[in-house]
């Protein structure tokens, strides 16, 4: 296990949230010791202390679930650099020790080709491991060269291209709810399922990350970066084993089988829109492009639809519709799979017959299945809804990611030829969009959203 973690942008708000949280959820369930050394680099003109001071206000900001302890062996373990991370000089201080090093690249993906650049440098130790964020770059020919980068740092087994959705406990559940229960693997498959919706709708607005946000947008930053992680695991072929090769060799295979989109799929099954203004959960909000550090011309989007199709044996004829939006009225986040309807129904109303649904819900974690059942009298039918909530994990999901990277199990992360694949699904959106080929439509902030067209959406859960 390695001992040593680097973190390049030690003083963002990833690891103010997330990261310095996850270690200490890591020592307090044991799995650090006292041996366990954080490195913090970045542009501000800290010192050792002063970092650390910060680090304790920021655990008990964001870790007071966490043993007081543990919150302060973290804090006491960290040291800090002022770098500039593309300097190779910089750089190799901030990695400089005894024993190999987990190097975590908090940073905008713009900065990860120089990064890597300065990383060759910087004579690593054998064993030490790269962990980068995704968005894994800006575009395909973006990601290709990032793997051409990194192949020449370390091996691929060292490389985590990380995604926190992938350990979230009803993530996990897609999986395990299919791969463990009889009763669902059968027709788990086009023949019974008409389609599935993979949706991260959300009232949090912009929260003062333009200076992120503006250069990716909803495309890129949601349905390239998780959803399509989901779609993997909601359409994968039974793996093997849940080892890093069988599993990672099966979700490479979905994103391969979805049929490239041609202009005019472009034009027919994305969509595009930003928010204006509106009031969110009482709260008074602007319109994207007024907000602060946005710049109207990029015509960033703030939501985004895609509607795909995988060429397989278990899928042909199933929908699959990713779809993630700002500033809407109600937190939406679930994988919704909506099964056909039954051939006959001997009742005397069967149009009131509804669909099946399996709900994975993301936020917060559970799963429902709506169902048709019989109503007050023997010929009418009611709906019905059977719930259950998911045990809270022992570690949270960057908890877990963390521990992988640490241990050596990259099962969880993506491999290089997985992120390009799913640069090439989203590559013919993002030229079309950049095009106008697709309007660009506007909401307002509280709404559903932009009017639906089409064909609907599977209808989100009723409390």
């Amino acid at each position: 296990m390695i001992n040593r973690l680097t973190v390049f942008g030690g003083t963002g708000d990833l690891t103010a949230r997330f990261l310095l949280p996850a270690l200490a959820a890591l020592r307090a369930a044991g799995h650090l010791g006292d041996r366990m050394r954080l490195t913090g680099a970045s542009r501000e003109d800290w010192d050792t202390e002063r970092y650390r001071e910060w680090a304790a206000e920021q655990l008990g900001r964001h870790a007071g679930h966490c043993p007081g302890d543990a919150r302060e062996a973290v804090a006491a373990s960290a040291r800090y650099l002022r770098a500039d991370v593309t300097d190779p000089g910089d750089v190799a201080a901030a990695v400089a020790g005894d024993g190999p090093v987990a190097v975590y690249l908090a940073l905008p993906p713009a900065l990860f080709p120089a990064v890597i650049t300065a990383l060759h440098e910087a004579d690593l130790p054998a064993g030490s491991r790269i962990v980068l964020e995704k968005p894994f770059g800006e575009d395909l020919s973006g990601a290709r060269e990032l793997n051409r980068l990194l192949a020449g740092l370390v091996p691929e087994q060292a490389v985590f291209r990380v995604d926190h959705f992938l350990a979230m406990t009803t993530v996990q559940n897609v999986l395990g709810s299919r791969l463990a229960n009889r009763v669902l693997e059968p027709i788990w498959n086009s023949t019974h399922i008409a389609e599935v919706d993979i949706v991260w709708e959300e009232t949090l607005a912009l929260e003062g990350r333009a200076g992120y946000y503006d250069h990716v947008g909803a495309l890129k930053d949601m349905i390239q970066n998780h959803l399509l992680q989901l779609l993997c695991l909601v359409a994968t072929e039974p793996p093997i084993t849940l080892g890093e090769r069988d599993l990672r060799d099966r979700k490479v295979d979905v994103l391969r089988s979805v049929r490239s989109l041609t202009e005019h799929d472009v034009v027919r099954r994305t969509r595009r829109a930003r928010y204006l203004p509106g009031r969110v959960a009482g709260r008074d909000i602007p319109a994207y492009a007024d907000e602060d550090g946005v710049d109207p011309r990029r015509r960033t989007e703030t939501f985004a639809e895609v509607e795909l199709e995988l060429d397989s044996w278990r899928w042909a004829g199933t929908r699959f519709r990713l779809r993630s939006g700002k500033a809407l009225g109600a937190d939406r986040k679930e994988v919704a799979v909506r099964f056909r309807s039954v051939p006959h129904l001997p009742f005397g109303h069967s149009e009131e017959a509804l669909p099946n649904v399996l709900r994975f819900q993301l936020e917060p974690e559970g799963l429902t299945l709506d169902l048709t059942g019989i109503g007050a009298h023997a010929d009418e039918l009611a709906p019905l809804s059977l719930s259950a909530r998911m045990e809270p994990a022992d570690l949270p999901a960057y908890g877990r990611l963390l521990l992988d990277v640490l241990t050596g199990d990259p099962a969880l992360s993506i491999r290089g030829d997985e992120a390009e694949e799913a640069w090439r699904v989203v590559e013919p959106v993002l030229s079309a969009w950049e095009r106008d080929l697709v309007p660009l439509e506007e909401y307002p902030a509280g709404s559903d959203g932009p009017p639906a067209r089409g064909n609907a959406a599977v209808p989100p859960l009723t409390e």
